[in-house]
């Protein structure tokens, strides 16, 4: 048998992948060419961002294994399997990484630093009062993994932290306390479109957003008319209803806006690949496979 691995990687992707996915599974046939063998012959799938209709007609797979944290691309692909086990990517690795964005950006809004950024490009010399971490609270969005990582580190850092998610009741009274709001939810129907008017209304005046998770979480039009408006300072973003961000959009220039290329956790091949590799050979053994998504929730 044979694992396809669909991936959506330019060169230098495939570079750094391609040697360690063949090194973390030596005895595995790896193909990049479904067309390379008969599709009866493919029963597992290593993927990210697949093509949509990667995985159609592969009557013996048994196992869909994310290479990224983010398993929506495969779950909104009406082609691919529903009935296959899929596996999302939790590395340990990846989740210290998304810990340290959350934490430099909360720390740059909390010290000021997007504002002396904005007064170096003006010329300005001018310096404000410092809000030390422990006035702050913070509200991560999202318990899992990654969520809980960057609420340790965040509170390791003397701020104050508030965890929610969908099963902690209204999100309101946790975005009432929030000054900063940094978003780790897995896209679902339900979190699809959660952070919007309704929501920003809630936050103190003056409280900063921070995006880490995905685009489709925000109504961009309402968070655009809520800075315009003045009631939240400032917006934290790297991740985009539509990515690449287009260059016409109006967030590249918004002066209450940072725009992140969607960098603030970039899956690590080196870690990645082993994580992955396990889930095969506990394929092939008969154990029990980890992290699979509850396609019912969605993540």
């Amino acid at each position: 048998m044979a694992i396809l691995v669909a991936a959506g990687f330019d060169e230098d992707e495939w570079a750094a992948w391609w040697p360690l996915l063949r090194a973390a599974l030596p005895s595995e046939q790896l193909l990049r060419d479904r067309d390379a063998v008969a599709p009866h012959e493919i029963d597992v799938a290593l993927v990210a961002n697949p093509p949509p209709g990667s995985l159609r007609d592969l009557p013996n797979l048994q196992l869909i294994q994310s290479l990224w944290a983010g398993v929506d691309r495969v779950l909104d692909d009406t082609t691919a399997p529903a009935d296959v086990p899929l596996a999302r990517m939790v590395d340990p690795a990846m989740n210290a990484t998304m810990a340290q964005t959350a934490l430099w950006a909360v720390s740059s809004l909390q010290r000021g630093f997007f504002d002396y950024a904005a007064q170096q490009r003006e010329g300005v010399w001018k310096q404000h009062v410092l809000r030390c971490a422990d006035e702050l609270t913070v509200a991560v969005l999202g318990t899992g993994q990654m969520g809980r990582a960057a609420a340790h580190l965040l509170m390791q850092h003397g701020y104050g932290v508030l965890g929610w998610s969908r099963s902690a009741g209204p999100l309101a009274r946790v975005l009432a306390q929030a000054n900063i709001v940094v978003n780790l939810l897995p896209l679902t129907p339900d979190t699809r479109g959660l952070l919007d008017a309704a929501a920003f209304a809630q936050m103190p005046r003056d409280a900063s957003l921070v995006n880490l998770a995905r685009g489709a979480h925000v109504v961009e039009a309402d968070l655009l008319a809520t800075l315009d408006g003045g009631h939240l300072k400032r917006a934290v973003l790297d991740v985009f209803a539509t990515e690449p961000l287009p260059p016409s959009h109006p967030f590249w220039s918004h002066p209450a806006i940072t725009v992140l290329p969607h960098i603030a956790a970039p899956t690590d091949p080196r870690s990645a690949a082993p994580v992955a590799a396990r889930n095969i050979v506990a394929l092939r053994e008969g154990r029990p496979l980890e992290n699979l998504v509850d396609r019912a929730r969605g993540y």
